[in-house]
Protein backbone atom coordinates (compact mmCIF):
# COMPACT_ATOMS: atom_id res chain seq x y z
CA UNK A 1 0.00 0.00 0.00
CA UNK A 2 1.59 3.38 -0.72
CA UNK A 3 1.16 6.48 1.27
CA UNK A 4 -2.32 7.75 -0.35
CA UNK A 5 -3.64 4.70 0.11
CA UNK A 6 -2.71 4.52 3.70
CA UNK A 7 -3.83 8.16 4.32
CA UNK A 8 -7.24 7.29 2.74
CA UNK A 9 -7.78 3.98 5.07
CA UNK A 10 -6.50 5.94 8.57
CA UNK A 11 -8.87 9.00 7.67
CA UNK A 12 -12.07 6.46 7.54
CA UNK A 13 -10.69 5.35 10.91
CA UNK A 14 -10.23 8.85 12.33
CA UNK A 15 -13.39 9.78 11.06
CA UNK A 16 -15.34 6.60 12.43
CA UNK A 17 -13.38 6.36 15.89
CA UNK A 18 -10.98 9.03 16.85
CA UNK A 19 -14.07 11.84 15.76
CA UNK A 20 -16.70 10.19 17.38
CA UNK A 21 -15.20 10.18 20.95
CA UNK A 22 -14.37 6.66 20.81
CA UNK A 23 -10.77 6.05 20.65
CA UNK A 24 -9.33 8.89 22.50
CA UNK A 25 -7.84 11.98 20.81
CA UNK A 26 -4.79 12.36 23.10
CA UNK A 27 -3.41 8.68 22.65
CA UNK A 28 -3.97 9.57 18.74
CA UNK A 29 -2.29 12.63 18.59
CA UNK A 30 0.77 11.66 20.35
CA UNK A 31 1.08 8.99 17.98
CA UNK A 32 0.76 11.44 14.47
CA UNK A 33 2.24 14.27 16.25
CA UNK A 34 5.99 15.22 14.78
CA UNK A 35 8.63 14.14 16.87
CA UNK A 36 9.98 17.45 17.30
CA UNK A 37 7.05 19.05 18.87
CA UNK A 38 7.00 19.01 22.91
CA UNK A 39 3.99 17.43 25.41
CA UNK A 40 1.97 20.40 24.75
CA UNK A 41 1.34 19.14 21.01
CA UNK A 42 -0.17 16.23 22.34
CA UNK A 43 -3.15 18.13 22.76
CA UNK A 44 -5.56 16.82 19.99
CA UNK A 45 -6.72 20.33 19.48
CA UNK A 46 -3.84 22.51 19.81
CA UNK A 47 -2.16 19.75 17.15
CA UNK A 48 -5.29 20.83 14.78
CA UNK A 49 -4.63 24.33 15.59
CA UNK A 50 -0.82 24.44 14.33
CA UNK A 51 -2.19 22.62 11.13
CA UNK A 52 -4.72 25.72 10.87
CA UNK A 53 -2.40 28.12 11.29
CA UNK A 54 0.12 26.46 8.51
CA UNK A 55 -2.79 27.06 5.71
CA UNK A 56 -1.26 29.57 3.15
CA UNK A 57 -4.91 31.53 3.90
CA UNK A 58 -3.75 32.30 6.90
CA UNK A 59 -0.39 33.35 6.50
CA UNK A 60 -2.06 35.70 3.91
CA UNK A 61 -4.87 36.74 5.99
CA UNK A 62 -1.69 37.92 8.76
CA UNK A 63 0.33 39.79 5.91
CA UNK A 64 -2.56 42.35 5.19
CA UNK A 65 -3.55 42.24 8.47
CA UNK A 66 -2.42 45.71 9.72
CA UNK A 67 -3.66 48.00 6.89
CA UNK A 68 -7.08 45.94 7.22
CA UNK A 69 -7.44 46.69 10.86
CA UNK A 70 -7.48 50.90 10.04
CA UNK A 71 -10.62 50.58 8.82
CA UNK A 72 -12.60 48.58 12.20
CA UNK A 73 -15.75 48.58 11.93
CA UNK A 74 -17.73 49.96 14.66
CA UNK A 75 -21.65 51.81 15.61
CA UNK A 76 -22.29 54.51 17.92
CA UNK A 77 -24.42 53.69 20.86
CA UNK A 78 -25.98 55.92 23.20
CA UNK A 79 -25.18 55.43 27.20
CA UNK A 80 -27.51 56.89 29.50
CA UNK A 81 -26.20 57.80 32.81
CA UNK A 82 -28.58 59.46 35.90
CA UNK A 83 -26.49 62.15 37.40
CA UNK A 84 -27.05 64.33 40.17
CA UNK A 85 -25.63 68.37 40.73
CA UNK A 86 -23.25 68.37 37.09
CA UNK A 87 -24.55 67.43 33.40
CA UNK A 88 -22.10 65.74 31.49
CA UNK A 89 -23.68 64.95 27.90
CA UNK A 90 -27.12 66.11 26.74
CA UNK A 91 -30.04 65.54 28.47
CA UNK A 92 -33.15 63.16 28.17
CA UNK A 93 -35.81 65.60 29.26
CA UNK A 94 -38.30 62.72 29.18
CA UNK A 95 -36.16 60.48 31.52
CA UNK A 96 -35.26 62.88 33.69
CA UNK A 97 -39.13 63.40 34.31
CA UNK A 98 -39.90 59.86 34.46
CA UNK A 99 -36.95 59.79 36.85
CA UNK A 100 -37.50 62.41 38.89
CA UNK A 101 -41.09 61.24 39.49
CA UNK A 102 -40.36 57.80 40.24
CA UNK A 103 -37.46 58.68 43.25
CA UNK A 104 -38.34 62.60 44.31
CA UNK A 105 -40.65 64.72 41.96
CA UNK A 106 -39.08 68.23 43.81
CA UNK A 107 -35.43 67.13 42.99
CA UNK A 108 -34.32 68.97 40.49
CA UNK A 109 -30.63 68.11 40.65
CA UNK A 110 -31.16 65.01 39.08
CA UNK A 111 -30.92 64.57 35.47
CA UNK A 112 -31.00 61.90 33.36
CA UNK A 113 -27.92 62.32 30.28
CA UNK A 114 -26.83 60.66 27.04
CA UNK A 115 -23.55 60.46 25.50
CA UNK A 116 -22.77 58.74 21.89
CA UNK A 117 -19.69 56.64 21.76
CA UNK A 118 -18.24 54.03 19.49
CA UNK A 119 -19.03 50.62 19.98
CA UNK A 120 -16.42 48.35 18.87
CA UNK A 121 -18.37 45.11 20.45
CA UNK A 122 -20.22 44.25 17.20
CA UNK A 123 -20.58 40.86 15.60
CA UNK A 124 -18.07 41.59 12.68
CA UNK A 125 -15.28 42.38 15.24
CA UNK A 126 -16.35 39.32 17.56
CA UNK A 127 -15.33 37.25 14.76
CA UNK A 128 -12.11 38.99 14.11
CA UNK A 129 -11.05 39.08 17.71
CA UNK A 130 -11.63 35.29 17.92
CA UNK A 131 -9.36 34.51 14.53
CA UNK A 132 -6.48 36.51 15.83
CA UNK A 133 -7.41 34.97 19.54
CA UNK A 134 -6.60 31.62 17.70
CA UNK A 135 -3.73 32.77 15.48
CA UNK A 136 -2.02 34.44 18.18
CA UNK A 137 -1.90 31.83 20.94
CA UNK A 138 -1.05 29.08 18.89
CA UNK A 139 1.87 30.98 17.02
CA UNK A 140 3.20 31.87 20.81
CA UNK A 141 3.07 27.87 21.53
CA UNK A 142 4.70 26.94 18.42
CA UNK A 143 7.38 29.71 17.84
CA UNK A 144 10.04 27.94 18.21
CA UNK A 145 9.04 25.57 15.46
CA UNK A 146 7.73 27.84 13.16
CA UNK A 147 11.01 29.99 13.41
CA UNK A 148 13.32 26.51 13.27
CA UNK A 149 14.35 24.40 10.57
CA UNK A 150 11.70 22.04 10.10
CA UNK A 151 10.37 20.17 7.22
CA UNK A 152 6.84 19.93 7.95
CA UNK A 153 6.74 23.90 8.40
CA UNK A 154 5.92 25.96 5.58
CA UNK A 155 8.14 28.04 3.95
CA UNK A 156 6.10 31.00 4.17
CA UNK A 157 6.22 31.28 7.86
CA UNK A 158 10.22 30.51 8.02
CA UNK A 159 10.65 33.11 5.11
CA UNK A 160 7.98 35.96 7.35
CA UNK A 161 9.30 35.67 10.96
CA UNK A 162 9.16 39.12 11.24
CA UNK A 163 5.41 38.72 10.72
CA UNK A 164 5.07 36.71 13.93
CA UNK A 165 6.25 39.41 15.73
CA UNK A 166 4.24 42.16 14.21
CA UNK A 167 0.65 39.65 14.91
CA UNK A 168 2.00 39.35 18.49
CA UNK A 169 2.51 43.22 18.68
CA UNK A 170 -0.91 43.63 17.11
CA UNK A 171 -2.93 41.65 19.49
CA UNK A 172 -1.23 43.03 22.57
CA UNK A 173 -0.91 46.53 21.47
CA UNK A 174 -3.03 47.72 18.62
CA UNK A 175 -5.85 50.28 19.94
CA UNK A 176 -8.51 48.75 18.11
CA UNK A 177 -8.12 45.03 18.66
CA UNK A 178 -7.73 45.82 22.28
CA UNK A 179 -11.05 47.51 22.38
CA UNK A 180 -12.94 44.48 20.97
CA UNK A 181 -13.61 42.62 23.83
CA UNK A 182 -13.20 39.04 24.52
CA UNK A 183 -15.26 36.75 22.48
CA UNK A 184 -17.34 34.12 25.17
CA UNK A 185 -16.92 30.68 24.98
CA UNK A 186 -20.07 29.87 23.29
CA UNK A 187 -19.01 33.11 20.50
CA UNK A 188 -18.53 33.56 17.53
CA UNK A 189 -22.33 32.00 17.05
CA UNK A 190 -23.41 30.92 13.44
CA UNK A 191 -25.23 34.35 13.75
CA UNK A 192 -22.27 36.15 14.14
CA UNK A 193 -20.34 34.10 11.62
CA UNK A 194 -23.05 34.68 8.88
CA UNK A 195 -23.01 38.64 9.48
CA UNK A 196 -19.33 38.78 9.00
CA UNK A 197 -19.12 36.46 6.14
CA UNK A 198 -21.96 39.27 4.36
CA UNK A 199 -19.95 42.06 5.31
CA UNK A 200 -18.47 44.57 2.61
CA UNK A 201 -15.41 44.57 4.29
CA UNK A 202 -13.14 41.63 2.95
CA UNK A 203 -11.14 41.44 6.48
CA UNK A 204 -14.86 40.18 8.30
CA UNK A 205 -15.60 37.69 5.55
CA UNK A 206 -11.92 36.19 5.53
CA UNK A 207 -12.52 36.04 8.85
CA UNK A 208 -15.43 34.13 8.89
CA UNK A 209 -14.19 31.84 5.97
CA UNK A 210 -11.13 30.88 7.61
CA UNK A 211 -13.04 30.18 11.34
CA UNK A 212 -14.98 28.05 9.46
CA UNK A 213 -12.52 26.28 7.80
CA UNK A 214 -10.79 25.50 11.31
CA UNK A 215 -14.54 24.29 12.69
CA UNK A 216 -13.82 21.83 9.74
CA UNK A 217 -10.97 20.26 11.65
CA UNK A 218 -12.50 19.94 14.31
CA UNK A 219 -15.42 18.54 13.31
CA UNK A 220 -13.64 16.11 11.29
CA UNK A 221 -14.19 16.93 7.65
CA UNK A 222 -12.93 14.51 5.92
CA UNK A 223 -10.64 15.94 3.41
CA UNK A 224 -9.51 18.41 6.14
CA UNK A 225 -8.57 15.20 8.08
CA UNK A 226 -6.76 13.93 5.21
CA UNK A 227 -4.61 17.26 4.30
CA UNK A 228 -4.19 17.20 8.24
CA UNK A 229 -2.45 13.28 8.06
CA UNK A 230 -0.74 14.28 4.80
CA UNK A 231 0.73 17.19 5.00
CA UNK A 232 1.42 18.44 8.50
CA UNK A 233 1.18 15.66 11.13
CA UNK A 234 2.97 12.78 9.91
CA UNK A 235 6.54 12.95 8.34
CA UNK A 236 7.57 11.82 4.96
CA UNK A 237 10.12 10.09 7.35
CA UNK A 238 7.74 9.01 9.25
CA UNK A 239 5.44 6.20 6.97
CA UNK A 240 6.37 3.38 9.12
CA UNK A 241 4.22 5.41 12.02
CA UNK A 242 1.58 5.88 9.51
CA UNK A 243 1.18 2.19 8.44
CA UNK A 244 1.25 1.31 12.36
CA UNK A 245 -2.13 3.26 13.24
CA UNK A 246 -3.70 1.72 9.99
CA UNK A 247 -2.68 -2.18 11.32
CA UNK A 248 -3.90 -0.99 15.09
CA UNK A 249 -7.44 0.70 13.18
CA UNK A 250 -7.64 -2.50 10.78
CA UNK A 251 -7.53 -4.72 14.16
CA UNK A 252 -10.13 -2.54 15.89
CA UNK A 253 -12.45 -2.44 13.10
CA UNK A 254 -12.18 -6.07 12.28
CA UNK A 255 -12.82 -7.53 16.19
CA UNK A 256 -15.69 -5.03 16.49
CA UNK A 257 -17.04 -7.02 13.03
CA UNK A 258 -16.46 -10.63 14.44
CA UNK A 259 -17.68 -9.90 17.58
CA UNK A 260 -20.80 -7.23 16.90
CA UNK A 261 -19.68 -5.22 19.69
CA UNK A 262 -18.63 -1.89 19.88
CA UNK A 263 -15.52 -1.49 21.17
CA UNK A 264 -14.76 0.30 24.98
CA UNK A 265 -11.56 2.48 24.41
CA UNK A 266 -9.00 3.33 27.41
CA UNK A 267 -6.20 5.45 28.28
CA UNK A 268 -2.88 4.27 29.53
CA UNK A 269 -3.46 7.79 31.69
CA UNK A 270 -6.41 6.18 33.28
CA UNK A 271 -4.19 3.45 34.88
CA UNK A 272 -4.88 0.66 32.15
CA UNK A 273 -2.33 0.20 29.23
CA UNK A 274 -5.33 -1.67 27.29
CA UNK A 275 -6.62 0.69 24.16
CA UNK A 276 -9.33 -1.35 24.09
CA UNK A 277 -12.02 -4.39 25.26
CA UNK A 278 -14.46 -5.46 22.98
CA UNK A 279 -17.33 -7.23 25.05
CA UNK A 280 -19.15 -9.42 22.53
CA UNK A 281 -19.36 -13.22 23.15
CA UNK A 282 -16.12 -13.25 24.24
CA UNK A 283 -13.97 -10.58 26.47
CA UNK A 284 -11.12 -9.62 23.87
CA UNK A 285 -8.50 -6.88 24.98
CA UNK A 286 -6.37 -5.24 22.62
CA UNK A 287 -2.79 -4.04 23.67
CA UNK A 288 -0.76 -1.25 21.46
CA UNK A 289 2.76 -0.46 22.17
CA UNK A 290 3.36 -1.95 25.39
CA UNK A 291 3.77 -5.26 27.07
CA UNK A 292 0.53 -5.33 28.56
CA UNK A 293 2.08 -5.66 31.94
CA UNK A 294 -1.16 -4.79 33.77
CA UNK A 295 -2.12 -8.81 33.00
CA UNK A 296 1.61 -10.04 33.81
CA UNK A 297 3.07 -10.16 30.37
CA UNK A 298 6.30 -9.58 29.50
CA UNK A 299 8.61 -10.67 27.12
CA UNK A 300 12.00 -11.23 29.23
CA UNK A 301 14.60 -13.92 27.44
CA UNK A 302 16.34 -16.49 29.60
CA UNK A 303 19.64 -16.41 30.77
CA UNK A 304 21.16 -19.75 30.05
CA UNK A 305 19.05 -23.54 29.88
CA UNK A 306 20.14 -25.00 32.94
CA UNK A 307 19.64 -28.30 31.12
CA UNK A 308 23.59 -27.41 30.22
CA UNK A 309 26.77 -25.34 29.95
CA UNK A 310 26.65 -22.17 28.55
CA UNK A 311 27.76 -21.04 25.19
CA UNK A 312 30.86 -18.35 25.17
CA UNK A 313 27.87 -15.97 23.65
CA UNK A 314 25.45 -16.81 26.50
CA UNK A 315 28.86 -16.76 28.47
CA UNK A 316 29.43 -13.37 27.51
CA UNK A 317 26.30 -12.09 27.79
CA UNK A 318 25.26 -13.13 31.11
CA UNK A 319 28.79 -12.05 32.78
CA UNK A 320 28.49 -8.99 31.53
CA UNK A 321 24.68 -8.59 32.75
CA UNK A 322 26.05 -9.71 35.98
CA UNK A 323 28.92 -6.80 36.25
CA UNK A 324 26.61 -3.74 35.53
CA UNK A 325 23.96 -5.57 37.72
CA UNK A 326 26.91 -5.19 40.39
CA UNK A 327 28.50 -1.99 39.19
CA UNK A 328 24.62 -0.19 38.99
CA UNK A 329 23.49 -2.00 41.75
CA UNK A 330 20.21 -3.02 39.82
CA UNK A 331 19.39 -6.30 39.19
CA UNK A 332 18.97 -6.37 34.80
CA UNK A 333 17.16 -8.13 33.04
CA UNK A 334 16.84 -9.51 29.42
CA UNK A 335 13.97 -8.35 26.92
CA UNK A 336 13.38 -8.99 23.91
CA UNK A 337 11.43 -5.74 23.41
CA UNK A 338 7.40 -5.62 22.90
CA UNK A 339 5.41 -6.11 19.58
CA UNK A 340 3.18 -3.60 17.86
CA UNK A 341 0.00 -5.00 18.77
CA UNK A 342 -1.04 -7.63 21.07
CA UNK A 343 -4.53 -9.23 21.35
CA UNK A 344 -5.80 -10.87 24.48
CA UNK A 345 -8.83 -13.28 24.74
CA UNK A 346 -10.17 -13.77 28.33
CA UNK A 347 -12.95 -16.39 28.11
CA UNK A 348 -16.15 -15.89 29.25
CA UNK A 349 -16.14 -19.99 30.56
CA UNK A 350 -12.74 -19.68 32.50
CA UNK A 351 -11.10 -16.73 33.09
CA UNK A 352 -7.80 -18.28 33.82
CA UNK A 353 -7.57 -19.57 30.05
CA UNK A 354 -6.06 -17.26 27.57
CA UNK A 355 -5.27 -16.96 23.83
CA UNK A 356 -2.90 -14.43 22.54
CA UNK A 357 -2.05 -12.88 18.87
CA UNK A 358 1.22 -11.42 18.70
CA UNK A 359 1.39 -9.04 15.88
CA UNK A 360 4.66 -7.19 14.65
CA UNK A 361 4.27 -4.02 12.14
CA UNK A 362 7.35 -3.53 9.48
CA UNK A 363 6.76 -0.93 7.27
CA UNK A 364 8.92 -2.40 4.64
CA UNK A 365 9.75 -4.30 1.79
CA UNK A 366 13.80 -5.15 2.44
CA UNK A 367 14.38 -8.97 2.67
CA UNK A 368 16.59 -7.76 6.27
CA UNK A 369 14.34 -6.25 7.63
CA UNK A 370 11.65 -8.56 7.04
CA UNK A 371 14.20 -11.05 8.44
CA UNK A 372 14.45 -9.45 11.36
CA UNK A 373 10.26 -9.12 12.08
CA UNK A 374 10.80 -12.90 11.43
CA UNK A 375 13.39 -13.24 14.45
CA UNK A 376 11.39 -10.73 16.79
CA UNK A 377 8.05 -12.33 16.31
CA UNK A 378 9.41 -15.41 17.09
CA UNK A 379 11.55 -14.48 19.90
CA UNK A 380 8.26 -12.43 21.54
CA UNK A 381 6.51 -15.83 21.50
CA UNK A 382 8.67 -17.63 22.96
CA UNK A 383 9.54 -15.71 25.57
CA UNK A 384 6.09 -14.42 26.21
CA UNK A 385 5.38 -15.09 29.96
CA UNK A 386 2.68 -14.29 32.40
CA UNK A 387 3.31 -14.00 35.96
CA UNK A 388 6.36 -15.55 35.42
CA UNK A 389 5.46 -18.57 33.50
CA UNK A 390 5.83 -19.23 30.03
CA UNK A 391 2.73 -19.17 28.02
CA UNK A 392 3.95 -21.75 25.55
CA UNK A 393 5.39 -24.61 26.09
CA UNK A 394 6.04 -28.41 24.42
CA UNK A 395 3.80 -31.13 23.96
CA UNK A 396 1.64 -28.79 25.59
CA UNK A 397 -2.03 -28.86 23.61
CA UNK A 398 -0.16 -29.84 20.48
CA UNK A 399 1.84 -26.57 20.94
CA UNK A 400 5.71 -25.57 20.78
CA UNK A 401 7.30 -22.77 21.50
CA UNK A 402 5.86 -20.42 19.42
CA UNK A 403 2.24 -21.36 20.01
CA UNK A 404 -0.15 -23.11 17.66
CA UNK A 405 0.92 -21.27 14.59
CA UNK A 406 -1.62 -19.20 14.73
CA UNK A 407 -0.73 -16.77 17.62
CA UNK A 408 2.29 -14.87 15.87
CA UNK A 409 1.58 -12.66 13.11
CA UNK A 410 4.40 -10.39 10.79
CA UNK A 411 2.43 -7.88 8.87
CA UNK A 412 5.11 -6.31 6.05
CA UNK A 413 4.26 -3.96 2.81
CA UNK A 414 3.14 -5.32 -0.14
CA UNK A 415 5.83 -7.15 -1.96
CA UNK A 416 6.53 -7.49 -5.88
CA UNK A 417 7.15 -11.07 -5.96
CA UNK A 418 5.02 -13.36 -5.36
CA UNK A 419 4.79 -15.51 -2.07
CA UNK A 420 3.37 -17.97 -0.17
CA UNK A 421 -0.86 -17.74 0.56
CA UNK A 422 -1.81 -17.50 4.17
CA UNK A 423 -3.27 -21.27 3.65
CA UNK A 424 0.40 -22.39 2.61
CA UNK A 425 1.66 -21.11 5.75
CA UNK A 426 -0.65 -23.08 7.94
CA UNK A 427 2.08 -25.43 9.10
CA UNK A 428 4.56 -22.75 10.34
CA UNK A 429 4.93 -21.29 13.32
CA UNK A 430 3.66 -17.57 12.43
CA UNK A 431 2.28 -16.29 9.52
CA UNK A 432 3.54 -13.54 7.65
CA UNK A 433 0.98 -11.10 6.32
CA UNK A 434 0.90 -8.06 3.65
CA UNK A 435 -0.71 -4.59 3.83
CA UNK A 436 -2.93 -4.95 0.66
CA UNK A 437 -4.15 -8.79 2.61
CA UNK A 438 -5.09 -7.01 5.47
CA UNK A 439 -8.91 -6.59 5.22
CA UNK A 440 -9.47 -9.96 3.45
CA UNK A 441 -7.44 -12.35 5.84
CA UNK A 442 -7.38 -10.88 9.06
CA UNK A 443 -10.84 -11.71 9.79
CA UNK A 444 -10.06 -15.49 8.81
CA UNK A 445 -6.60 -15.43 11.57
CA UNK A 446 -8.62 -13.72 14.19
CA UNK A 447 -11.35 -16.31 13.91
CA UNK A 448 -8.55 -19.13 14.12
CA UNK A 449 -6.45 -17.16 17.18
CA UNK A 450 -10.12 -16.89 19.08
CA UNK A 451 -12.05 -19.78 18.15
Amino acid sequence: MNREELIDGLTQDVLAYVMNGGFPKQEFATSIKPEALDQRFEDYELLLDLHFILKPEVVEFVEQLSQRLRNVRTETKTVARTQRGGIDGHINWGSTVKARYSTNPNDRSLFVTENRSEDYDIAENIVLKRLLSVIYTTLRDADEYLRGNYDWVTDRWQANTDLIGDVQRTVERNVHVRRIREPETYEPTERMLTTAANSRQEIYRDAATLLRARQELFDGDPDALRTLLSQTAITPDDQARLFELYVLFRFISTLEDLQDAQPVFQTIKSGRQEVAKINGEQEIVLYHDTSASDRGLSFRTDTVPSHRDPTRAEQVQQTARDVASAYFDKNFQNHTGRPDVIVLEVKSDDPLTYEYLITEVKHSTREETIRNGIKETLEYLAFLRVNEHYVFERDTNDEDIFGSGWNGLLIVQDLDQETPSVDSQKDKPMTILQAGELNEELPNILEDVLG
